[in-house]
């Protein structure tokens, strides 16, 4: 079995939402200096490179993030390459390909640069939510920051998620990615009350 990382490096460098906390880890301890173990910590935000979202990010009195079903972060899963303009919501009609899985993840290429944020990164339509929805969805992702446009106050993806018990990943890096069918492994960490998770999303498909 081959596995596909998906996930963006986590260094000081990586880009996060303007005016969310930056990714730092401060090293307590170093090997090199003595120590019989090196120890460090971090301190950074929870939607952190490749990362899900729990609906209490965007839906008051929401589950936080440990108690999201793991079942939606493993299983089938189908990467869709929609060739989309940059900041344009991807809708259905952008989708040339069946669905087949209950886990979506889009691929449009428009946030190359996980250490370059930029703002005119494409998004979801809620149309295309209740599309994957109605076909069993279960997950959806995409390779930007957001599956709503940055500049979007009602977060109309994120509440269509919400209607139908979905999940979503954000933050994937698919571009070494073809389109197909996979097994998605993108489990998020049992934070008690958190509004999302870094996760360590891998595609893994038989060789």
């Amino acid at each position: 079995m081959e596995l596909i990382d998906i996930s963006p490096l986590v260094s000081e460098r990586i880009g996060v939402w303007p005016g969310d906390v930056t990714y730092r880890r401060p090293v307590s301890l170093r090997v090199e200096d003595g120590h019989n173990f090196g120890l460090s910590s971090l301190a950074t935000t929870v939607h952190l490179g490749a990362h899900a979202d729990a609906p209490i990010h965007y839906v008051a009195g929401g589950r936080g993030i440990h108690e999201m079903p793991l079942t939606h972060y493993y299983g089938p899963c189908q990467v869709v390459e929609v060739p989309v303009a940059r900041g344009a919501r991807i809708v259905p009609r952008d989708v040339a390909v069946a669905l087949e899985a209950p886990r979506v993840l889009f691929k449009s290429g428009t946030f190359p640069d996980p250490n370059d944020f930029t703002t005119d990164f494409a998004s979801l339509s809620p149309e295309l939510v209740e599309l994957v929805a109605a076909r069993g969805g279960v997950l959806v992702g995409i390779d930007t920051p957001s599956v709503d446009p940055f500049d979007d106050k009602e977060l109309l993806a994120h509440h269509a998620l919400a209607r139908h018990g979905m999940a979503n990943l954000e933050g994937l890096v698919l571009a070494h990615v073809p389109a197909g069918l996979y097994t998605l492994i993108a489990l998020p960490l049992p934070l008690e009350g958190a509004d999302a998770s870094p996760v360590r999303a891998v595609l893994a498909r038989d060789q």
